[in-house]
């Protein structure tokens, strides 16, 4: 809690209007209307066009979406001010490790905690579900500038690999892990 003490006063105020909820598969339409702006927006200075249209098919298509909901994947939205602003995802991928898949914040919402909230928010649904020690991995570009980010919420790198996705394309990442007790 002591991060909130960090906060610039409009900071503050921005968070004092988010809210988080667990998603459903009803959100699909939200979830999408976030990714249209924020994954581009993350991606567009590392991947090419034809990569970003592929994964944003390949990650957002409401099949896909729908898919990843019916697979386990369990998402939270925030909301600013009423409207959807960010989501993460996590997946639970064995009995003791789980996988951020996504978290996303709108660019106009980054710099006021709402990323930092979608991740304690993760962390808590894995300890909910894993009352033993247990891990949260999560694959990043190697050229993402959330890398910090990442770090600063706990994570480490643990690894790294160049993964095929389909379609000729790869994901140039680190692996990240942070150990929940």
């Amino acid at each position: 809690m002591g991060e909130i003490l960090c906060l610039s006063r409009d900071e503050w105020q921005a968070l004092q209007h988010v809210y988080l909820r667990r998603a459903s598969e009803s959100d699909i339409p939200l979830i999408r209307q976030v990714a249209e702006v924020a994954f581009p927006a993350t991606y567009r200075e590392i991947l090419t066009p034809s990569q970003l249209d592929y994964m944003m098919d390949w990650m957002y298509s409401e099949e896909s979406l729908r898919t990843q909901f019916r697979e386990g994947h369990c998402f939270y939205l925030a909301f600013l001010d009423g409207a959807p602003c960010g989501y993460v995802s996590v997946e639970r991928e064995g009995e003791a490790l789980f996988h951020l898949q996504k978290i996303y914040v709108l660019p106009q919402a980054q710099g006021h905690g709402i990323g930092g909230r979608l991740f304690r928010q993760a962390v808590a649904h894995v300890r909910r579900l894993s009352p033993t020690p247990c891990r949260l991995e999560l694959n990043v570009n190697r050229h993402n500038r959330a890398l910090h980010f990442y770090e600063h919420m706990g994570m480490r790198r643990l690894r790294e690999g160049d993964f095929p996705i389909g379609g000729g394309f790869y994901m140039n990442d680190y692996i990240m892990g942070l150990d929940i007790a």
